[in-house]
């Protein structure tokens, strides 16, 4: 089983390679009126910081309640943060008026096809980490598709058997998930979760991500606040890795399968993916690193 290790990356996410990917692709005049994202966190501080590396102006609309640590690397990046809204959606809703009223390009954290092939350029790095071999089962987060499914997709451009993707989503922000068992996007009430970087809608018009990953993703888990916990712990005390709560989903499952006590329908669908690849690489995405030292401190002293 192999970890790979996105909390490690420049900006603290996976994010930094969809960010890159569309600011790279701009038009001069598209660059020269800015770029306006909306974010939990991630998204907006990948988005600020290939902004201000290629000198393009950029607003970032974040929630309010919206991680501290990340609303602070926001801003340290050059971008402009505006705080707006209760839930994300209202952040996003307010985020893409803006853009439209200003001229600017918005940049979706997981709708926009830039953005999905950016974060596809995991596949390709996992394929040269396992010296040209394709691994037997991918586990990544699940929130606007834009990881897993941008990861998937490039798996299958590769002359090698394609593996086995599963995605696992938060309980406690699964849009996706629900938007796919009820065959088109959904809206859900905003729930608390450690696993913020998850949280939020797809859009209910979703052109691309929804589509991608209805079609490319083999298997769907959910892991819970408990779990989500546990798997930040274990990142810490055995990994020595610093991990949010939602880039610790796709640990969470794979923990669930011999930490619970009484194993859920989840664990026992991810176990018989797991059984029925035995020969191949596990690949665990470890998607994000970006939490309040607080916030991991309390945490870590928890005995639950």
């Amino acid at each position: 089983m192999w970890i790979k290790a996105e909390c490690l990356q420049r900006t603290g996410s996976f994010k930094i390679r969809g960010a890159s990917a569309r600011i790279e692709a701009l038009t001069e005049a598209e660059r020269e009126r800015g770029v306006v994202a909306c974010s939990s966190g991630n998204h907006g501080k990948a988005i600020a910081t290939a902004a201000a590396d290629a000198g393009v102006p950029a607003v970032v609309y974040v929630p309010e309640w919206v991680d501290p640590v990340k609303l602070a690397g926001i801003k340290k990046a050059g971008a402009e943060a505006r705080l707006h809204g209760a839930t994300f959606d209202e952040s996003e809703a307010a985020a893409v008026r803006f853009a439209h009223e200003s001229g600017r390009t918005y940049v979706s954290a997981y709708d926009d096809p830039w953005v999905i092939a950016g974060q596809g350029t995991l596949a390709r790095e996992i394929i040269d980490d396992l010296e040209g071999e394709a691994p037997a089962v991918v586990l990544a987060a699940l929130s606007g598709g834009g990881l897993i499914g941008g990861m998937a997709a490039a798996f299958r451009d590769f002359d090698l058997p394609t593996p086995h993707m599963v995605a696992v989503s938060a309980c406690n922000a699964a849009v996706m998930r629900a938007s796919l068992d009820a065959g088109q996007p959904v809206e859900l009430p905003e729930e608390d979760t450690l696993a913020n970087a998850l949280a939020g809608g797809i859009g209910l018009d979703n052109q691309h991500s929804f589509a991608l990953v209805r079609d490319v993703i083999d298997t769907h888990v959910s892991v819970s606040e408990e779990q989500i916990a546990a798997a930040m712990r274990y990142g810490v005390e055995r990994l020595r890795l610093v991990v949010e709560g939602g880039g610790a989903v796709a640990l969470a499952a794979i923990l669930a399968l011999v930490g619970d006590a009484k194993r859920s329908d989840e664990s026992d669908l991810l176990a018989g993916v797991l059984e029925a690849h035995p020969d191949g690489p596990i690949v665990v995405v470890l998607s994000g690193g970006n939490v309040a030292p607080s916030a991991l401190a309390a945490l870590l002293s928890d005995d639950g």
